[in-house]
C-alpha cells in the first residue's frame, strides 16, 4: 500500500517531489525567504556525499581551503563577464552594524575573484604550479522561485579552483574533474548522465567553454548536475595570475574551475524514488541496513548487529516502542535500502525476513546464513538494479528529432532528452526556448551532426541534446 501522505508521481510530480522531501524529513521550509533547513536526514546524504566526493579528490592531488563569505565590488568587477553573468542574482552587504560601507560587499555566488586575487599573490613561478584547491561552502544567488535542494537562494556545494603553468594541463584538468563527476554520479548515485560541452550561451560567465553532466529525471525534465570549467588566461589577465616559466619569462596562468550542489540530493530523489518515499542506492545511503526486532529476540538482533558493524556496513537497531509496521513504513519512507526483520515466531524456524527497498521484495533467509556476505552482495544487486533501470528509462526517454515540429510534439507529449542537429547559430538557440521552453543541454562532442540545422536549415556544426531543465 502506497504512503497516503505521498502524491502519487505519476499524477502530480511536483507535489510528490516536495511530498518525499517533507516525509523523509530531508529539509523544511524557512522564514528565511527562498532558503531551506536541511534536517538531519537531508544533512547526512550530503555529508556522505561530501566524503566520497571529498575522497575522490584529494586522490586526483586536489587540496581543501576556505575563501571568505563576502568579496568586495571592485574585485568583482575585474572580470567583467562574470559581474555581468551574476549581478541579477547577488546579494549586497552595505552596512556594517549601523555605519554605511565605503565600498559595497557581495555575499558570495562563486569564488572566482577570491582564488584569483590569492592566486595573483602566493604564484610566482613555475615551480609553484600546479596549485589544485578545493572549498566546501555555501552560496548565495537571489533567485527568484526556489523548490527544495534543486534551487534555494543559500545552498551548500563543493568549488575547485586550480591554476596550471600549461594550456594542456589546465584542460586536462577539466576533462578529469568532469569524468570525476560522471564516475560519482554512475557509480555512487546510480545515476546516467551525458556528457558534453555547453553552447556560447549557457557556458559559466568568464569561461572560455564549460562542460557538463546532464541527468533525466522520471518527469523527462534535464538536471545540469555538475560543470567543469576551462578559463583559459581571463581570469589571470584580469587579477595579474603571472609567472616566471622556465625560460625565466613572465606569462600568464592557466585556471579551471568545477563545482556539484546539493541538487544533487534532489536528483536521487527524482530518479529513484517512489510513492512510497525515498529510495537509496546503498554506496551513499547513510544508513544502509535497519534491523527491526519483533518480540524478545535481544540476543539475536545483538549479534547480527556486531558483525554488521564490524564489517564495515552502516546499520542500526529500531528498537523505539512504535509498532513493527510502523517501523517498516518508516525505513522505507527514509530510503534505508536493506531491512532484516527479526522476530520470535520466525526464530523458532531458525528464519528471519529480509526486505529490500528498491524492489519491496521479501525473502525468508536462514538465521545461519552468512549474513555479511548476503547484506554485501543484496546491496550490490540493489545499486546495479537502480542504475540499470534509471538508464533504461533515460534512453527510452532520448529521442531524435529532424524538426522543430517533431520537438514540439515530443517536449509536449512525452518530454526527455531530445538528440536535434544545430548550425551554431544563437538565434536558432533561442528560438527554440519559444518551443515549450526547449534549451540546449549539450553540444555531444562525440557524436557528428547528420542532418541540417533544424531551425533554419543551413549545414549543421553540432549534435545538439535539448530538453526542458529544472
Amino acid at each position: 500500500m502506497k504512503n497516503e501522505a505521498i502524491t502519487s508521481r505519476d499524477v502530480d510530480f511536483a507535489k510528490w517531489y516536495t511530498d518525499v522531501v517533507k516525509a523523509a524529513k530531508l529539509c523544511d521550509y524557512s522564514n528565511v525567504k527562498g532558503c531551506m533547513v536541511i534536517e538531519p536526514n537531508g544533512y547526512a546524504i550530503w555529508e556522505k556525499m561530501q566524503s566520497v566526493l571529498d575522497g575522490m579528490f584529494k586522490e586526483t592531488g586536489h587540496q581543501n581551503v576556505y575563501m571568505p563569505l563576502l568579496i568586495p565590488e571592485s574585485l568583482l568587477k575585474k572580470e567583467g563577464e562574470l559581474i555581468e553573468g551574476f549581478a541579477p542574482e547577488v546579494a549586497w552587504v552595505t552596512h556594517g552594524g549601523s555605519k554605511e560601507l565605503e565600498e559595497r560587499l557581495c555575499v558570495r555566488p562563486t569564488s572566482e575573484t577570491l582564488f584569483s586575487d590569492y592566486y595573483s599573490s602566493v604564484v610566482k613561478s613555475y615551480r609553484d604550479l600546479p596549485m589544485k584547491y578545493n572549498q566546501w561552502c555555501s552560496v548565495m544567488r537571489w533567485e527568484k522561485t526556489t523548490r527544495p535542494f534543486l534551487r534555494s537562494r543559500e545552498f551548500l556545494w563543493q568549488e575547485g579552483h586550480t591554476v596550471h603553468a600549461t594550456r594542456e594541463e589546465a584542460e586536462a584538468e577539466t576533462r578529469l574533474m568532469l569524468n570525476t563527476y560522471k564516475k560519482f554520479f554512475e557509480d555512487y548515485l546510480a545515476i546516467p548522465v551525458i556528457t558534453g560541452k555547453k553552447t556560447e550561451k549557457e557556458k559559466f560567465a568568464g569561461a572560455e567553454y564549460s562542460l557538463t553532466i546532464e541527468a533525466l529525471m522520471y518527469n523527462g525534465v534535464a538536471l545540469q548536475s555538475g560543470t567543469s570549467h576551462y578559463f583559459g588566461q581571463k581570469f589571470a589577465k584580469a587579477y595579474d595570475i603571472s609567472f616566471a616559466n622556465k625560460d625565466n619569462q613572465m606569462e600568464y596562468a592557466y585556471q579551471t574551475s568545477w563545482g556539484v550542489t546539493t541538487r544533487m540530493i534532489g536528483a536521487l530523489i527524482m530518479v529513484h524514488s517512489d510513492d512510497f518515499g525515498l529510495v537509496l542506492p546503498p554506496k551513499i545511503a547513510p544508513k544502509q541496513v535497519v534491523i527491526v526486532p519483533i518480540g524478545n529476540v535481544e540476543d539475536k538482533v545483538n549479534e547480527v548487529y556486531q558483525v554488521l558493524k564490524d564489517n564495515h556496513i552502516s546499520v542500526y537497531v529500531d528498537d523505539s516502542k512504535k509498532s513493527p509496521g510502523f517501523k517498516f513504513k518508516e525505513a522505507e519512507v527514509n530510503g534505508i535500502p536493506v531491512r532484516i526483520e527479526i522476530g520470535e515466531r520466525d526464530l523458532k524456524r531458525d528464519v528471519y525476513t529480509v526486505a529490500r527497498r528498491d524492489t519491496q521484495e521479501k525473502m525468508e533467509v536462514s538465521a545461519d546464513i552468512d549474513i555479511v556476505s548476503y547484506v554485501l552482495e543484496l546491496m550490490d544487486d540493489i545499486q546495479s538494479n537502480l542504475f540499470i533501470k534509471a538508464k533504461e528509462r533515460r534512453d527510452k526517454m532520448t529521442y531524435e528529432a529532424h524538426s522543430v515540429d517533431e520537438m514540439r510534439d515530443i517536449i509536449e507529449n512525452h518530454p526527455g532528452f531530445i538528440k536535434a542537429d544545430w548550425c551554431g547559430d544563437k538565434k536558432c538557440e533561442e528560438a527554440l526556448k519559444e518551443v515549450g521552453g526547449l534549451k540546449s543541454r549539450c553540444i555531444l562532442e562525440e557524436e557528428n551532426p547528420t542532418d541540417k540545422c533544424v531551425v533554419c536549415g543551413r549545414d549543421a556544426k553540432h549534435k545538439v541534446v535539448w530538453g526542458i531543465q529544472y
